[in-house]
């Protein structure tokens, strides 16, 4: 007999929404013929997916602090330069 595959921990989140949310995830989930818990979860896995960059990002800022790489004055200048013109 096959070993049945590994099944993932499931945690459970209680989320309060605004009717306008709850009535446009009752359609989509209506129209894919899904469960509103998997397209709650399809959509919370974009967003999170979207927004680990910023984590990433602030977290390899903090390790180039720390070790204390920072931009010079002349490029923090260069920067504003091109940001203004």
């Amino acid at each position: 007999m096959p070993a049945e595959p590994a099944k993932l921990a499931t945690h459970t989140i209680n989320v309060r929404v605004t009717e306008a949310i709850f009535n446009q995830l009752e359609e989509i989930a209506r129209a894919t013929a899904r469960t509103k818990s998997y397209v709650t979860l399809m959509a919370l896995t974009h967003y999170l997916q979207e927004q680990s960059w910023q984590i990433r990002d602030i977290e390899e800022g903090i390790a180039e602090a720390d070790k204390g790489e920072f931009a010079s004055d002349a490029e923090v200048n260069a920067v504003f330069a091109r940001s203004f013109t």
